[in-house]
């Protein structure tokens, strides 16, 4: 499926006399000659397959047809000379399938335009705030000043739209996902083969992102995470500054990004290559936790049921270790949900309580983190559901305790 077809699933939910505003968003300074690395909106993106600044996406539809226009800047051979290589028209219609490309000088005149000649009721921009206090993205305020011009016109929120669309990913989305995977997967080999005690977290950090760099994947999907002993059972932990020290675990909770679609994958690995006999058990129980919620997962049925299905084995299995007296205590050990929409984001877009249907890539991640005696331990996979269950994407990054040891004792 291209871009244009992402298009026009998404025209075919809209009501008539609907105009869609996109902004790939800008970038924004560090310091007064210096910009953070630039994330485009992953709307804008899902719609166009552009990850240019400063570009923006309008459509409006009728009852009787669909005009869409992209905007870009406009090629300056003073500017390419300091940041390389601007897009040009020819370029962007390759990759988005739309034809009308203007440069961004008569955007607002665009605009305007439809507003002055067209019966607009609805305007859709991305609206999505994650928390009351982050700062407005940038889709956000001009969604603001849009309003304030246009009060008459009903604001939609498109990252709401793009939702039922985005979950359900496909062939060449697919496809993506399977590459930064296979990317990922060399990247952790990488790892194990170098991997021993004394060596920084953020050493192993290095190979990991070395490897995934060489192979062609530009972005990780997400800061990754590298937790030896203790620091592996902080879920989000993310300053990789202690040694790997000999006996312990690492966990590694990362992802390669590949023509922006990611990865999510987390290993645990003992720092000399063979796990403890108490490490080996805790890992077995959370791989059964693993093996169980992939063999369930089947189209009509939720995360949240994914989830009961991990604490039961998780909280079965502690309860025979000794750790906990109830099943309904597993929560002392095991504090996170066992799965979330992978795609465009790592944490892709979805409506709460959505069942699964063929086509969502989610992850498949129960751990168990045991404060006093240093084992943290997390076994995440990547799902794709199927018309009957679903397929293992990750299934070739070696998990099983026997196999990981061999491969690090070679």
């Amino acid at each position: 499926m291209s871009f244009a077809e992402h298009r026009q699933r998404l025209y075919a939910t809209l009501a008539d006399n609907s105009l869609v505003i996109s902004y790939a968003g800008i970038p924004i300074h560090t310091n007064e000659d210096d910009y953070y690395d630039f994330e485009v909106n992953s709307q804008y993106f899902y719609l166009t397959g552009l990850q240019r600044e400063s570009t923006a996406f309008v459509a409006y539809k009728t009852a009787e047809k669909t005009t869409e226009v992209l905007f870009i800047e406009e090629p300056n051979p003073r500017f390419e000379r300091w940041t390389g290589k601007m897009p040009t028209k020819e370029e962007v219609r390759e990759i988005s399938g739309i034809e009308d490309v203007r440069y961004t000088d008569s955007l607002e005149s665009a605009i305007g335009g439809y507003m002055s000649r067209f019966p607009v009721e609805y305007a859709y921009f991305d609206l999505y705030r994650c928390q009351m206090n982050d700062l407005p993205d940038y889709n956000v305020v001009m969604a603001e000043r849009f309003s304030k011009i246009y009060p008459q016109v009903v604001l939609k929120d498109l990252h709401t739209a793009c939702v039922p669309l985005r979950e359900q990913k496909d062939a060449e989305e697919i496809e993506r996902v399977r590459k930064a995977l296979d990317i990922t997967r060399q990247g952790l080999e990488f790892v194990m083969k170098n991997l021993k005690p004394g060596m920084m977290e953020y050493q192993v950090q290095a190979d990991f992102e070395y490897t995934c760099r060489r192979l062609g994947a530009k972005k990780q999907a997400f800061p990754t995470i590298a937790g030896s002993g203790i620091n592996g059972c902080m879920m989000h932990y993310g300053t990789n500054h202690c040694v790997v020290e000999d006996s312990t675990l690492i966990l590694l909770d990362l992802g390669a990004k590949y023509e922006n679609y990611c990865s999510d994958i987390t290993r645990t690995y003992p720092a000399n290559g063979k796990f403890s006999p108490r490490q080996r058990e805790v890992y077995e129980l959370v791989l059964k936790a693993n093996l169980a919620v992939a063999e369930a997962a089947k189209p009509g049925i939720t995360t949240r049921d994914l989830n009961d299905i991990a604490k039961n084995v998780l909280g079965e299995g502690l309860v025979a270790m000794g750790l906990i007296e109830d099943v309904a205590e597993v929560g002392k050990y095991y504090m996170h949900g066992v799965s979330h929409p992978i795609g465009i984001d790592v944490h892709d877009i979805s409506l709460a309580g959505d069942t699964l249907k063929p086509g969502w890539i989610i992850s498949n991640e129960p751990g168990l983190y045991i404060d006093e005696e240093a084992i943290g331990i997390r076994i995440e996979d990547d799902l794709l559901i199927t018309e009957e269950g679903c397929e293992v994407l990750s299934k070739d990054i070696i998990k099983d305790p026997d196999e990981i040891e061999a491969f690090m004792a070679q």
